[in-house]
């Protein structure tokens, strides 16, 4: 293994390094490059794949065939990246942050080759990686996580080489639900065993229920309850079977979908300061605590939620974009800042449309709030119009302020989207009964007179006024 050094001998030209060649240090070197060009501000990046700047999200589609080609994920190439100045320096692993030294040890993941890089300004970017729990059979082949595109290309590999057609998803979160829909839509036979009580566990579980039933609806079989215990392996090394405590579901693949904490190795052991969930910590201007030319964003910090006041970990590409835009921003030699989120997120099985923002029960109960909670149902149209579908939707506020906590959806065509009244409303900090007087656009095909968020925030209202009596 041979071992470089490569110091900046230009001192004119400040240098800033980005850890991570995503959504977040991307954005941050492309804001940071519109704002200095190369004569002022020369930028390296370094990412240990084989791609930049793609969705991460759109995976699963495109294992189920809806995204029929890998490359429609990317946002912009490695080449396209270089043509702006931007030195992206892929297959590179970074090892090692030297805070006190001002420099990172990178490794070139084809050669091995090791050199040292210097910085003047820092970005961290290191993302989230897939929860692995330590149980026999984990790392056979056949047992695949979702993180990357990597990993996708990876299981999709998996897929069209293995015979069987016997599929087990562990975990029932948002990639979980995702993944089994699509190994469904490549017709194979799918069990997703799931240790809470219903799927979906950002969702309390009596809307989980409603994605219960949507997903046996598929065709899918829903373990609830169930905690893994091993992966059985067969005579060529495969695995061939997942056990729980109480029974044995056959698999010729298994997808992990149990969810991400974030990678923050380098961080903690370069000494920088962490959270009670395990991100990176900044402050309004996505600077590492304590660290005047280091930032951080993505998967990889923790970030405020607007209605506890409490740090939390959201792994979410919207965020990640955001927060490179302000790393940029303020690395450029502007300013920006990130007050912090709310908690939104969509998704769907099949047609079946799933939202939340904001807190849960359970969430409310952990910061010490009161609540009162409503759920009502209604249509996504005029009940008289053709296409009207059923939602569900469940609000809390807060009890005696009436300040909104929280909603979920769960229904057909036009449910999720509707969330984002909701998520403006508690940025705002709007009670419900502020709510109920929004100026909401109506018209038969889109929506009833009153719109099934209003409906609930109509009810939420009476449910405070009571509850204050």
């Amino acid at each position: 293994m041979s071992m470089s050094r490569t110091r900046d001998t230009n001192r004119g030209t400040e240098r800033l390094v980005v850890i991570g060649g995503d959504a977040a240090g991307m954005s941050a070197a492309s804001q940071a490059r519109r704002l200095k060009g190369p004569d002022e501000l020369e930028i390296v990046a370094f990412e240990r794949g084989h791609f930049t700047s793609y969705s991460a999200c759109g995976i699963p589609y495109w294992v189920s065939g809806d995204v029929p080609d890998r490359d429609q994920l990317i946002a912009r190439t490695p080449e396209e990246h270089r043509d702006r100045d931007i030195d992206l320096r892929m297959r590179t692993e970074v090892m090692e942050i030297d805070v006190p030294g001002g420099r990172v040890r990178a490794r070139a993941l084809d050669t091995g080759a090791e050199s040292w890089t210097s910085y003047d300004k820092l970005v961290i970017a290191t993302g989230a990686r897939p929860i692995r729990p330590e149980l026999p059979g984990i790392d056979a082949p056949g047992v695949h996580g979702v993180q990357t595109l990597d990993d996708g290309q990876a299981l999709l590999d998996t897929l069209t080489t293995t015979e069987g057609r016997r599929a087990v998803v562990v975990g029932a979160g948002y990639i979980g639900v995702e993944m089994a829909e699509a190994l469904i839509n490549r017709g194979y036979e799918v069990t997703v065993v799931n240790r809470g009580k219903e799927p979906m566990s950002t969702l309390d579980p009596d809307m989980g229920r409603l994605v219960h039933e949507a997903v046996e609806g598929l065709g899918i079989t829903m373990v609830n309850g169930a905690e893994v215990t091993k992966l059985l392996t067969g005579e060529d090394g495969r695995v061939r079977a997942v056990v729980t405590d109480d029974a044995e579901y056959p698999a010729d693949v298994v997808v992990l979908g149990i969810g991400v904490r974030p990678e923050t190795t380098l961080a903690r052991a370069a000494g920088l300061p962490l959270g009670d969930h395990g991100g990176l910590l900044t402050d309004l201007a996505m600077r590492v605590r304590g660290h005047e030319n280091i930032w951080a964003g993505g998967d990889c910090v923790e970030v405020l939620d607007l209605v506890s006041g409490r740090e939390r970990h959201i792994a979410l590409g919207t965020h990640a974009n955001k927060h490179g835009q302000v790393i940029g921003a303020n690395a450029g030699g502007g300013y920006a800042t990130f007050p912090g989120v709310v908690g939104t997120a969509v998704s769907k099985v099949c047609d079946l449309e799933i939202a939340r923002t904001g807190l849960r029960e359970k969430d409310a109960h952990r910061a010490g709030l009161r609540f009162e909670t409503v759920t009502i149902e209604s249509t996504s149209r005029a009940g008289y119009y053709p296409g009207a579908a059923l939602m569900t939707v469940k609000m809390l506020a807060e009890h005696r302020t009436g300040r909104l906590l929280g909603v979920q959806i769960v229904g057909r065509e036009g449910a999720a989207k509707r969330v984002d009244i909701a998520a403006v409303a508690l940025t705002a900090g709007m009670t419900v009964e502020q709510m109920t007087a929004l100026d909401l656009g109506y018209a038969p095909p889109f929506s009833p007179v009153w719109d099934p968020v209003l409906v609930a925030a109509r009810k939420a209202s009476t449910a405070v006024r009571k509850g204050a009596l």
